[in-house]
């Protein structure tokens, strides 16, 4: 699987992850297979995300004033080399 995209939306009460990726996988929707496989998908897509954080994000959009919404990049570190 290859993750493409997520999107968390915080709302009163509850947390929606929208998850956008590809896969080979033949999992019918609303399986419990298929929500162990997106599950995974989105618990290591946030802690790369956290990982990419830790290293630093750089502010590249912003609008608004008193409503805000910035766009934040945060590039993974690169992996050190075994030497």
């Amino acid at each position: 699987m290859a993750l493409q995209r997520l999107v968390l939306d915080f709302r009163t009460g509850e947390l929606v992850v929208r998850v956008l990726y590809r896969t080979q996988s033949l999992s019918n929707p609303g399986t419990k297979a298929r929500g162990k496989e997106v599950s995974e998908l989105v618990r290591t897509g946030l802690e790369d995300a956290l990982r990419a954080l830790a290293g630093g994000a750089e502010c590249v959009g912003t609008s608004g004033f008193t409503q805000r919404e910035d766009t934040m990049v945060a590039r993974q570190p690169k992996e050190e080399s075994a030497a």
